[in-house]
């Protein structure tokens, strides 16, 4: 039998409606192995977040300082379709990444989330410590987080101060792991604390730690604090993890307690990780952030050195990129905000 033209055009254009109609379908649904980064939120460190302030410092001597030292962030976007990739491919505000390097094959996204939880309070632990270290304000481990069912509840509070468990001094949280090591669940041990001007001595019972019964847990969360117990500092920064906010919440704290503001009154953004001896350390993302910073109405960004040969890739006109590597860089630069003939180091 003959294939009439017409009969022809009616089957090719058929064929080629169900190859369209498979081709929209995968394009919708089907999931591509990449993530897009984006510039994510920018955090005022010296406001609120959701009526709380995002970082609080209990005796400051500056609670309110003016201005903006904002801690910025990165979006990551999962779980796209071919034809989000593609457009977000096609856009300058995205960049495309293996999703490999962000939820390894062999972590699921909550044990992925969980760990950038656990980055961001070292984060702010390392604040503290590198605020306080600056300052030299002599610090001390201190309670950050009691288990609500756990052996030390109802027995140590947040805020106290650790002067020794079973008889031995515990600068940080190794010392306290060292000494839990030699002893089993079910034994008791002496925890003596400064809680505000009492010291106070808790007889507490060992429980067993969650993913290890042979183990002992005392179900509390250490952290660096001010000896002096009138100085407590805490953080909300909302919905964040990562250790890059580091940087942000240590100006913050310094400009709290420090007379004047840091930021002469300008919105200065920045980011990086920072040590407890005061290290400023790079990050990812720089471009995005900057980006963020810059249409959230920032004029100041303050780069990790290491980050710079990259921030100056893409930088939006009218921000000026401040490169610092220690604490002690990132202060002198915005000490020197209010002097407009004064040089600062820079990425450029």
């Amino acid at each position: 039998m003959t294939i009439q033209p017409a009969h022809r055009r009616i089957a090719t254009i058929t064929v080629g409606m169900a190859l369209l109609i498979v081709f929209l379908v995968a394009g919708m649904t089907f999931k591509v192995p990449y993530v897009a980064l984006s510039g994510g939120p920018t955090v005022n460190t010296l406001g609120d977040q959701n009526g709380k302030p995002v970082v609080s410092v209990s005796d400051a001597v500056d609670p309110h300082p003016k201005g903006h030292l904002n801690l910025t962030t990165v979006s990551l976007h999962d779980q796209m379709t071919l034809f989000q990739a593609l457009g977000m491919w096609l856009s300058s505000d995205y960049e495309l990444e293996p999703r490999e390097l962000y939820y390894p094959p062999d972590q699921s996204v909550e044990q992925v989330q969980q760990q950038n939880v656990a980055q961001m309070s070292s984060s702010e632990a390392n604040a503290t410590a590198a605020a306080l270290n600056y300052l030299h304000k002599p610090t001390t481990l201190g309670v950050d987080d009691v288990a609500p069912k756990g052996p030390s509840a109802g027995k140590l509070k947040q805020f106290d101060r650790i002067v020794s468990v079973n008889g031995v001094d515990v600068p940080d949280p190794k010392a306290v792991v060292e000494v839990l090591s030699k002893l089993k669940p079910g034994e008791t041990i002496e925890v003596v604390v400064q809680r505000g001007n009492a010291r106070l001595t808790e007889q507490i019972k060992l429980g067993e730690r969650p993913d290890d019964k042979s183990r002992p847990y005392l179900g509390v969360t250490f952290t660096t604090m001010a000896e002096d117990p009138n100085t407590n500092i805490t953080y909300n920064v909302g919905d964040i993890g990562g250790p890059s906010a580091g940087t942000m919440l240590t100006l913050s704290i310094i400009d709290q307690m420090t007379p004047g503001d840091l930021s002469a009154g300008k919105f200065v953004a920045g980011t990086g990780t920072i040590k407890p001896d005061g290290t400023v350390g790079p990050i990812g993302g720089i471009t995005h952030k900057i980006k963020a910073a810059r249409d959230a109405g920032a004029t100041v960004f303050l780069v990790p050195a290491e980050n710079c040969a990259a921030a100056t890739s893409d930088t939006p006109d009218g921000i000026e990129l401040v490169k610092i590597d220690t604490l002690t860089s990132a202060v002198q630069s915005l000490d020197s905000l209010d002097d407009p003939k004064a040089t600062r180091p820079s990425c450029s």
